[in-house]
Formats: C-alpha cells, sequence, structure tokens
C-alpha cells in the first residue's frame, strides 16, 4: 500500500474542508448555471473546488496524478498506466446544489491497484466530514472532534432504504417491493452511503448511470465501517479498469447478510438475474 501517512491523510481532509468553503462562497451568493456535453450541470462552485482541490494535491503528492470530473479527459493508453492516483468528485450533486437543498459533498479518494484505500467525504453545509483508511476505521469528524461510525449490522426490523420518489426505474420498484416492509428516505450525493457507514441507513440500491468518482471516497468509508459496495456479481467495485468511467450498477449495503440476491434477481428478472449474481 502507498503511504498513507496520518499526516497526508489530515491535509486531504484540510484540502476537502477548503474546497467546501469554496463551494459555500458561491452557494450563499448568486450564480448561473452552465450544461456540459453530457447535460449535466455546471456551476462556478464546480470549477472553484475543483481548482481548491487539484492545486492542494498536486502540491502534497506530485508523484501521483489527479482524476477530477471537471477535467476527466485523460486518455485511457495514459491512466491505464496508474498504479496510484486521486479520483476527486469536487461538488458531488450539483443539481442538489442549484435546488439549494444542502445535500451535496467534496469527494476525494486515493486509488491503487483499482481499489479505493483512503476516502474523504466533507459536507459543506453540515461542516461533516467521513474519512477511512482501507483496513482500519471509519470516522465522522464534526469541528475537530471524531467518532467512530460503524453500519448497522445486523439490521433487524424495518430497513431503511436510499430511495428516490421523483427519480426511479422499474427495476428500483421491483427492487424495493423485493424488500418488503421498509422505510424509504430520500438523500442526495454520497451522504446516502455515509449515512448507511453510520448506521442511519441500511441499503441503497443504484441501476442507473453513475460515475466512479461519485462512489470511490464514501467506498472506502462504507467499507471500514462495516458494510460494502456490490456490483450484481457480488463483487466489490474497482476502479480505472475500463476506457469509461461510468460505473454499472450498484447495492450499498450495511449488514452484507441481508438477502440482497434475492432481492436483485427480482429487480433484473429472471432473463437477466440469475446469471448475472450467480
Amino acid at each position: 500500500m502507498s503511504r498513507m501517512t496520518t499526516d497526508l491523510h489530515e491535509a486531504v481532509i484540510v484540502i476537502a474542508r477548503e474546497a467546501g468553503q469554496a463551494i459555500m462562497a458561491v452557494y450563499e451568493g448568486t450564480f448561473d448555471v452552465q450544461q456540459k456535453t453530457d447535460d449535466s450541470p455546471l456551476t462556478a462552485a464546480d470549477m472553484a473546488a475543483h481548482q481548491v482541490i487539484t492545486d492542494g494535491l498536486r502540491r502534497l503528492t506530485p508523484q501521483w496524478p489527479v482524476l477530477s470530473e471537471e477535467a476527466a479527459d485523460i486518455p485511457w493508453s495514459e491512466r491505464s498506466q496508474w498504479p496510484t492516483y486521486w479520483l476527486v468528485d469536487p461538488l458531488d450533486g450539483t443539481r442538489e446544489f442549484i435546488k439549494r437543498n444542502g445535500e451535496f459533498t467534496v469527494n476525494i479518494a486515493l486509488i491503487e491497484q483499482n481499489e479505493p484505500i483512503f476516502g474523504v467525504v466533507h459536507a459543506p453545509v453540515t461542516g461533516e466530514t467521513w474519512h477511512a483508511r482501507q483496513g482500519r476505521n471509519a470516522y465522522r469528524r464534526v469541528g475537530q472532534v471524531d467518532t467512530q461510525i460503524r453500519t448497522r449490522s445486523p439490521a433487524t426490523g424495518a430497513l431503511k432504504v436510499a430511495a428516490s420518489r421523483s427519480h426511479r426505474d422499474a427495476r428500483t420498484q421491483a427492487f424495493l417491493d423485493a424488500m418488503g416492509g421498509i422505510e424509504e428516505m430520500s438523500l442526495g450525493s454520497s451522504l446516502k452511503f455515509c449515512r448507511i457507514a453510520e448506521g442511519a441507513l441500511d441499503v441503497y440500491p443504484r441501476f442507473g448511470p453513475t460515475s466512479e468518482w461519485d462512489t470511490a471516497a464514501a467506498q472506502c468509508v462504507l467499507e471500514a465501517a462495516g458494510g460494502a459496495l456490490l456490483a450484481p456479481d457480488g463483487r466489490a467495485f474497482r476502479y480505472n479498469r475500463r476506457e469509461t468511467l461510468l460505473n454499472g450498477d450498484f447495492v450499498a449495503l450495511g449488514d452484507m447478510t441481508l438477502p440482497w440476491r434475492t432481492w436483485l434477481a427480482q429487480a433484473l428478472g429472471d432473463e437477466h438475474g440469475h446469471a448475472r449474481i450467480a
């Protein structure tokens, strides 16, 4: 594992918080919204946070490249040669930012040999910061106080599930139906993973496009807290293995003994489900 020291760990948290301050400076005023080529929104806050993070990480670790959502046009021929790199979403949840509902985050992950070995997720509005290193504990920091967090396991009683009421497809609905009596909660950005990590949510199914920078930092936090982020075949998510930076379907779990394969088989249907989750 690359040398992730306590000093470096803390320095990246500082960078994430500085990015959060840059975001809030825009959030508290008026701002324009542009559309990127994939029709996703872009604001001055995205770019301000991107600049803070990329400048900070390059000063700290010039030996490791930075892949950010706002500078992702790096050829696969180059990316594929990276054993270690930073994977960054400067503002995860731009649509939530535009709605001014506070449900957006700063995501910074260190990827080594395709695995997230360190992750920081910072929520600028609340000031909460979740952070973890692979093989160690996960924490939520408020101010300068860290609290160790763990998933809810075993998860008993009504499960709390992250699921959008306004944007869901038939597969998501089938997955929720298969779960039975649940409590649905709508929440933006990688906050969903963090709430599972601290035991406030249990499951987050996602069918549809996300990008690698959306999940990597929070995956590290979730795994260190005792949970998992799994592809339909049961494998943990891995990064920078293909030319595309889009993720496939996944299920995030706090309690890995839950019958998620049964739920997934119903969501994907007999035609595809059983083959994919063998």
